[in-house]
């Protein structure tokens, strides 16, 4: 039994009114017709639906006349008929890849989301990246640090620290490396398709273009100075690159064993972390993977939480105190609403390759929009420590008497229930979509 079939057989007992019963898609005109009502704002799934949002919310509203992108409105619907409790302005906290120019190099391309494509990105910038088989990433180092999520396929990362020990690792999906600012480093796509990833930057003003790259340097060094820094005739110089390679076809590595060099000093740095076989924290409709430099030392400016959110489930009502969270909607489609104080609230969707950014400090949370599949995304901060804060634990934690003059004063029958339910103040960091409670457990 679902929230709404409960909440007609407990809201009576408390003296409210029954929610009005509806048609799973509203009237014949569907959810979004004139003549739909909702009083709660439900979840609507326009995509997994094949619904075409229209402006109007419980008897409010009229046809759009104009040109239109449905396309595009059926992907963000809660722009074209927000929530009754969206108010105010707000800048734009979602993106997608899709919409991003790509970089198209041989057998691989990049493209990137910054500050530039997304004004509200501002401590994090993203790049996705595929490189095919044999293809290599030129060796190449940043001013930021670099964090990265392997998608899909096999990677090879090869890396030097400042002490001049040397890292080489390959990678699977759901793998991570984290490269301190500077930090020389490579990547070469593996087996039979090669590799495509996440890259995550600390600065949102990062661009892709600004790296320091091995041949452009080379390029742009007298091949005297080349001849004197390598002790070899400044002639054989004259077969380098005229510029940087950047992405490029090469050979098919070996083995790392066979690959290692004479001069190979291992490093006492670990730059590579096992993200999924990080021991998940378990809630009532999913699982999320936290990874900081509690479980990931080299990794100081980057913290990362890898969610799964099981279908009509949610990421609970929290806030983050110590940066902003930049997401990555790796698989499933979401609605978010940001509280931003002042009255302030607005309520985005996101899909697969869309990244949506949550200033820090604003309550928020991230429900599923699908009944069917699982939601999986990318909770990522410029920050060593994950750090979040419940509401639900922040209620049960706080005096009841307390709680019950803010939220329900004058309503002793709603506090009493409110109370029961959040007297456990256990943070249930993914919500799943039934409301149990011990009258009900029968019917469940």
């Amino acid at each position: 039994m679902r929230t709404t079939a409960l909440a007609s057989l407990l809201l009576p007992a408390l003296g409210l009114a029954a929610p009005v019963k509806q048609h799973p898609l509203g009237s014949r005109h569907g959810p979004y017709g004139p003549s739909h009502q909702d009083p709660y704002d439900r979840k609507i799934d326009a995509v997994g639906e094949g619904l075409h949002p229209e402006p109007y919310r419980n008897g409010l509203g009229t046809t759009v006349l104009g040109p239109r992108n449905r396309g595009r409105e059926q992907q963000d619907p809660d722009m074209v008929r927000p929530p009754s409790t969206d108010h105010g302005s707000m800048p734009s906290m979602r993106w997608s890849f899709a919409d991003s120019h790509t970089r198209i190099e041989e057998n691989g391309w990049t493209r990137q989301t910054t500050v530039r494509e997304l004004p509200s990105s501002k401590q994090i910038a993203g790049v996705n990246m595929r490189l095919g088989p044999g293809v290599i990433r030129e060796l190449h180092w940043h001013k930021e640090a670099e964090w990265a999520y392997v998608l899909s396929g096999e990677v090879r990362v090869t890396a030097l620290d400042a002490e001049g020990g040397s890292f080489i690792d390959d990678l699977k999906e759901g793998d991570l490396w984290y490269f301190p600012s500077g930090h020389p480093h490579s990547l070469q796509g593996l087996g039979e398709n090669g590799t495509e990833f996440l890259l995550v930057f600390d600065d949102g003003g990062f661009s892709e273009e600004s790296t320091f790259i091995l041949t452009d340097w080379l390029a742009h060094t007298p091949k005297a100075v080349l001849s004197e820094n390598f002790r070899l005739p400044p002639e054989l110089f004259e077969h380098l690159p005229a510029g940087e390679k950047y992405i490029f076809q090469g050979s098919m590595p070996d083995s790392i064993e066979k690959e290692t060099p004479k001069a190979f000093k291992k490093s006492k740095l670990q730059f590579t972390h096992h993200m999924l076989d990080t021991p998940p924290k378990v809630g009532s409709g999913g699982k999320a993977r936290i990874v900081d430099s509690h479980n990931f030392p080299i990794s100081k400016t980057i913290a990362a939480g890898h969610l799964s959110i099981g279908p009509g489930s949610m990421r609970e009502m929290h806030w983050h105190p110590n940066a902003d969270e930049w997401s990555f909607f790796i698989r499933g489609r979401a609605r978010v609403t940001i509280f931003a104080a002042e009255g302030n609230a607005r309520t985005f969707d996101y899909m697969a390759g869309d990244v949506g950014v949550i200033p820090q400090n604003m309550g928020h949370f991230i429900e599923n929009l699908s009944n069917d599949e699982d939601l999986e995304v990318l909770e990522i901060f410029r920050a060593d420590t994950f750090m979040d804060f419940s509401l639900f634990n922040w209620m049960g934690e706080t005096p009841a008497r307390l709680v019950r003059d803010h939220v329900f004063q004058n309503h002793p029958k709603a506090a009493e229930a409110f109370l029961k339910s959040v007297e456990n103040a256990e943070k249930d960091v993914i919500k799943d979509i039934y409301y149990k409670s011990p009258e009900h457990q029968e019917e469940l």
